[in-house]
């Protein structure tokens, strides 16, 4: 049974959204502070994490990016907050999904068994093959660590996953649409911003310039490419 971390500062919302995992057969675990849900994450093997943002004396970003630092699991940020920085600040951090309320709990659900699944199969396809070396990057796809001039380097799940779907699918061209498609899954055209946050994160990682950029090229109008 997959475990789900639920970080609710609102009893009411909390409980309403672990039923309708336990129905789903989830064990949903609840936190209502981010002092206790980070410490959980931190101590505890969780499949997934839910996170409010607007927590009490440490709020959902700063869990989102200390559980990141050390923690490869899908992550759902959720927000009473319509502002796209807030969501784009959340992606940045590493978040997997930005679910605004209010919302339905099959609607949570839904997304929660998507990313499940979506990790899972990347998971297994990834080890199909053990290394992957490009220019100065090298990919260690089992143990998911990126190494770039032969020092390891720090990618969240996403920016792991996408640099790891350029790489094997080199010199061709891809939308936003097609690489939000494949690595997040859902159709939202309002959530398509999330690829060109997370395409600056991994330039800034593997380009020595990422303002002009060798291999990770945005070609105008159509999408990126990995050049090799």
């Amino acid at each position: 049974m997959k475990r789900i971390l639920l970080i609710e500062d609102e009893p009411s919302i909390a409980e309403l959204q672990r039923d309708y995992l336990e129905i789903n057969q989830f064990e949903a675990h609840v936190q209502h502070s981010g002092e206790e849900g980070l410490e959980r994450a931190l101590n505890e093997e969780f499949d997934l994490i839910i996170l409010d943002i607007m927590l009490p004396k440490l709020n959902g970003f700063e869990v989102c990016k200390r559980v990141r630092a050390v923690k490869d699991i899908p992550i759902l940020l959720v927000s009473a907050k319509k502002e796209e920085i807030d969501k784009i600040r959340g992606l940045g951090l590493g978040a997997d999904d930005y679910i605004t309320k209010p919302f339905s709990p099959g609607e949570l659900v839904a997304r929660v068994k998507a990313h499940l699944s979506r990790y899972e199969r990347l998971s297994e396809r990834n080890h199909t093959k053990k290394l992957i070396k490009v220019h100065h990057i090298e990919l260690d796809k089992l143990a998911r660590r990126v190494f770039v001039y032969n020092q390891e380097v720090t990618f969240t799940t996403k920016e792991f996953d996408l640099l790891l779907f350029l790489i094997t699918h080199p010199n061709q061209v891809l939308s936003k649409e097609q690489l939000f498609e494949n690595l997040w899954g859902f159709d939202s055209t309002g959530d398509i911003s999330t690829v060109t946050v997370h395409v600056r994160k991994v330039r800034e990682k593997i380009e020595q310039n990422p303002a002009q950029p060798q291999y990770l090229e945005t070609i105008w109008g159509a999408g990126y490419r990995f050049n090799i």
